[in-house]
């Protein structure tokens, strides 16, 4: 790990001015997703700008149809929620299932999604809900924000500040999970949402992606057996010491099932 300055500012505005003031410099929040990579040397940021002492971006709000979660939120904090389970469990039952009781108390929704690693599993809430992510410069829906491997429509600079979740009519998620890391070799989102059903699925390919096919099934029958017969392309799926392209495919079918089955 290279040498780094390290900066701790108290306002939004500092952050964004101190990233957008020093060549190389990134945004610091649970670390979960970036201090991995620094070890590895894949990483080699100039300065860290930690968002620890940054008011109001670890609160989560029910208002009308829509939960709106910090950024700053731990993935613990959104698993304990009982106004994230209330309004949307299927979130709070993702949440309690990632990583281990270490990672869920340092990791954050915002670190996370800005991240958009492959296998994680907060994209494919975020997709398969039609969430927006708020910045400090706008807003992003979901259908355009997932660009591909670690990219995402977010400038140069621009701050995660909270994600917006709709609450649907109903939702669950279903994963495979890595023997070790507890990241989705397959995960699969679904919910019933206003306006219409939504499939999302991580873990398979090289950024969460929907399944157009599986959501017109579910349209027309909202059962497991409404897939029996869907098949996944398999020419951009990954494929690993874990499983297969092939084997990736047939999971999307099975996680996807298992995830209708769970719906609340």
């Amino acid at each position: 790990m290279k040498d780094f300055e390290f900066h701790r500012p108290a306002s939004i505005k500092h952050a964004v001015a101190l990233v957008a003031g020093t060549a190389g410099a990134k945004y610091l929040a649970g670390g979960q997703s970036l201090l991995p990579v620094m070890k590895l040397d894949l990483a080699e940021p100039t300065a860290l700008v930690s968002l620890a002492r940054l008011p109001g971006l670890a609160d989560i709000r029910v208002d009308g149809g829509t939960v709106a979660i910090g950024a700053l939120c731990t993935h613990d904090q959104v698993a304990r929620s009982a106004d994230v389970a209330k309004a949307i469990p299927a979130l709070a039952e993702l949440a309690s299932h990632i990583g281990d009781a270490q990672v869920r108390n340092r990791g954050t929704l915002g670190g996370s999604v800005a991240h958009a690693d492959p296998a994680a599993d907060y994209p494919a809430a975020v997709l398969g809900l039609g969430a927006t992510i708020v910045t400090d410069r706008g807003r992003h829906p979901a259908d355009t924000y997932f660009k591909g491997l670690f990219e995402t429509s977010l400038a140069d600079g621009e701050l995660v500040t909270a994600v917006h979740f709709p609450v649907p009519k109903r939702a669950a998620y279903a994963k495979f999970a890595h023997r070790a890391s507890k990241y989705a070799v397959v995960g699969v989102f679904v919910a019933e949402t206003a306006a219409g059903v939504r499939v999302a699925i991580t873990g398979a390919g090289a950024t969460v992606f929907r399944s157009a096919a599986m959501e017109a099934a579910l349209t027309t029958s909202m059962t497991p057996g409404a897939l029996d017969g869907i098949t996944v392309p398999t020419d951009d799926l990954n494929a690993d010491a874990e499983a297969s392209a092939e084997y990736r495919a047939h999971l999307c079918v099975v996680m996807a099932k298992r995830a209708v089955a769970a719906l609340r």
